[in-house]
C-alpha cells in the first residue's frame, strides 16, 4: 500500500499577524484558494490589510456572504456585541430588513428594534444567532451601553419598509425567447401620484402575496376553516400576505413538539434548535412541516403566532429615471423548482411573473444603495459584469450615462446560458454598442458549446485590456450571485492583475482589496 504524503500547510497569515488561531485557520485556508496554487506568505501587515481593506467598514473581516456563520463567529470573537450581531448578518448591508446592517444592529442593541428575523439572506441562521446575541443584553456587562433610545421618526412615504407606496403594474414582458429553459421578466410600474424619487443603483422593494394554492393546501393541512377569524381578518388573509410560508421556522417546530408526543415530539424539538433528524430540514416549508407531522391540529391563532412575517423582496432598480421618467423597471428570474413531486414556486417572482395583473396596485417602497453608484467623475471608465438577472443595474447605468452624456468609456460582461434564448435587452445593447455608447460588450454562453464558458473567462481572455482600463481608472461594478459568480469574478480580477500587472499573487489581491476600500470595486450581490 502506497503511504499518502498529506499536502504541506500552507501559512499565508502569519502568526504574527494580529488574528487568533482560529482567524488565521480560515484565513489561511480562504487565501489558499483564492490566490493560487501556490501563494506567497503575507507579512503581519500585509495579512491585515488585505483582510481590513477589502471592507467597506474597516475591521470588519466577516464581511462575506459565502463564509460560514459560525466562521464568521470565530472572526467576531473578542469583539463588541453589536459587532457580533453584523458579523452574524455577514455585513451585507442589502438592504431588506429596512436598515444597513449596522443600524439594524445598533437598532436591536438599543432595544428600539424587537423583531429579531428581518434579516432576508441570512435566514434561520442569522435569525437564531442574534436571539442567542440579544440574550447577552442583559448581563450586567452589556447594560451600561445598552440604554434604550427613542425611536427614529417615520421614514418618508414611500422609502422605508414600513411605510410603502402604491404603484402600478403597466408593463410585463419576457425577455427569454421561446425555447430557453429559464423564465426571466421585464416588470414595470408606474410611479405616477407617489411622489418617489430614486437613483441608477437603488433597488425597489416590494411586497408579494403568497401562492392561492399553496395557501389552499396549508389550510387543508391545518384542517381549520378558512374564514376562522385572526384578529380582523381571517385565516386565509392572513396567510395570503401577513405571514411566511417558507421556509418552516423554528417557531413552528417548536409549538408542534407540544402537540406531539415520544418519537416525533424529538425530532420536532431538534427541529426548532437547528438540527436536521431527518436529513430534510432544508426542503420544510410550512405545508412540508404539517405534512411531516400529519394529524397535528394546533389552534389556528397559535399556528399564525408561530410563523415568520412575510418580508418584502428587494430587486435592483433596472432603469433610470432620467431616461424613464415616473416609470421604474426590474429584471426578475422567475423561482419555480420541485421538491417531493410538488412544485414549489418563489413567492415574489412568480407573482410578478403571473399572479400580479396589469393595472393592480403593489405596494411598493425605494431602498437606497450602500456604497454602488456610478463615479462621481463621468470621464472615469465603468467595467459591468452582471450575468443573468445582474445585468439589471447596468442598464441603469448605461442609460443615466447616455442620458446624460457622460463621455467615459463603458464595458459590459453579460452572460447566461444560450445566446438564441437568454441574451437580455438584446436590441438595445446592440443599439448602443453600433453608437459607440457601449463601448465593449462581452458576452459568455455556458450552454452554446462544449465548454461552459463564463464571464470569468471572459475576464482572463480579455486581461490585457481590462488592466488597460484599470490604469486608466476604471471603476468595477459586479451584480449577481454572491456564492460563487462574484468569487469567481474576485479571483479572476486577481489573477488579470497579478499577470498584467505583473504583480505576485499577494500584491494583486492587495490592489484589488485597494479598489474595494476606494469605490472602484463595488458589488450588488445576493
Amino acid at each position: 500500500m502506497n503511504q499518502i504524503t498529506p499536502p504541506p500547510k500552507i501559512e499565508i497569515i502569519p502568526s504574527s499577524a494580529p488574528f487568533s488561531e482560529a482567524q488565521r485557520s480560515w484565513l489561511n485556508g480562504f487565501f489558499a484558494g483564492l490566490l493560487s496554487d501556490a501563494p506567497t506568505p503575507l507579512s503581519a501587515e500585509q495579512g491585515a490589510a488585505v483582510m481590513d481593506g477589502g471592507d467597506v467598514d474597516d475591521g470588519a473581516p466577516w464581511h462575506d456572504q459565502t463564509m460560514p456563520i459560525a466562521d464568521r463567529m470565530k472572526l467576531a470573537e473578542g469583539r463588541p456585541l453589536r459587532r457580533k450581531m453584523m458579523a452574524a448578518m455577514a455585513q451585507q448591508d442589502c438592504g431588506q430588513c429596512g436598515y444597513n446592517c449596522k443600524d439594524y444592529s445598533a437598532a436591536i442593541f438599543a432595544k428600539t428594534e424587537e423583531r429579531l428575523n428581518l434579516c432576508v439572506p441570512g435566514g434561520k441562521e442569522t435569525a437564531r444567532m442574534l436571539k442567542e446575541l440579544y440574550r447577552e443584553l442583559d448581563t450586567p456587562a452589556a447594560t451600561p451601553a445598552a440604554e434604550k433610545k427613542a425611536p427614529a421618526p417615520p421614514a418618508k412615504a414611500g422609502y422605508s419598509r414600513d411605510n410603502p407606496v402604491a404603484a402600478t403594474l403597466v408593463q410585463r414582458h419576457r425577455l427569454n425567447k421561446e425555447g430557453s429553459q429559464k423564465e426571466t421578466w421585464h416588470i414595470e410600474f408606474d410611479l405616477d401620484g407617489t411622489e418617489l424619487a430614486y437613483e441608477v443603483g437603488d433597488s425597489l422593494g416590494i411586497y408579494p402575496v403568497n401562492d392561492p394554492g399553496l395557501v389552499d393546501a396549508v389550510i387543508a393541512a391545518l384542517g381549520a376553516p378558512p374564514d376562522f377569524p385572526i384578529g380582523e381578518r381571517t385565516l386565509r388573509e392572513t396567510l395570503s400576505d401577513g405571514v411566511s410560508l417558507s421556509p418552516a421556522p423554528d417557531m413552528l417546530f417548536q409549538l408542534i413538539s407540544y402537540l406531539t408526543g415520544g418519537d416525533r415530539r424529538q425530532k420536532a424539538k431538534a427541529l426548532a434548535t437547528g438540527q436536521d433528524p431527518d436529513g430534510d430540514a432544508a426542503t420544510l416549508d410550512v405545508l412540508a412541516a404539517l405534512q411531516k407531522f400529519a394529524g397535528i391540529r394546533p389552534d389556528p391563532e397559535a399556528f399564525i403566532e408561530s410563523l415568520d412575517p412575510l418580508q418584502p423582496r428587494v430587486y435592483s432598480i433596472s432603469s433610470s429615471p432620467k431616461m424613464n421618467a415616473g416609470r421604474v423597471s426590474l429584471t426578475v428570474d422567475a423561482v419555480r423548482y420541485e421538491i417531493d413531486k410538488r412544485m414549489r414556486l418563489g413567492v415574489a417572482s412568480t407573482f410578478l411573473a403571473s399572479r400580479f395583473e396589469l393595472g393592480q396596485q403593489l405596494r411598493v417602497y425605494v431602498q437606497k444603495a450602500q456604497h454602488f453608484a456610478l463615479p462621481r467623475d463621468p470621464n472615469k471608465p465603468i467595467i459591468m459584469i452582471g450575468p443573468g438577472t445582474g445585468v439589471a443595474p447596468f442598464r441603469a447605468f448605461l442609460q443615466e450615462r447616455l442620458a446624460t452624456q457622460a463621455p467615459g468609456p463603458n464595458w459590459l460582461y453579460f452572460g447566461h446560458q444560450r445566446s438564441d434564448y437568454d441574451f437580455f435587452y438584446e436590441d438595445e445593447l446592440k443599439t448602443m454598442r453600433k453608437t459607440g455608447h457601449l463601448t465593449r460588450l462581452t458576452l459568455a454562453w455556458s450552454r452554446d458549446g462544449n465548454e461552459k464558458v463564463y464571464v470569468q473567462h471572459r475576464m482572463r481572455d480579455d486581461g490585457r485590456d481590462l488592466w488597460s482600463w484599470l490604469e486608466r481608472g476604471a471603476h468595477i461594478y459586479v451584480c449577481g450571485d454572491a456564492l460563487r459568480m462574484a468569487k469567481d469574478v474576485e479571483r479572476a480580477l486577481i489573477d488579470v492583475v497579478s499577470e498584467h500587472g505583473k504583480r505576485s499573487p499577494e500584491d494583486a489581491a492587495r490592489f484589488v482589496a485597494e479598489l474595494k476600500k476606494n469605490d472602484r470595486y463595488q458589488l450588488d450581490v445576493y
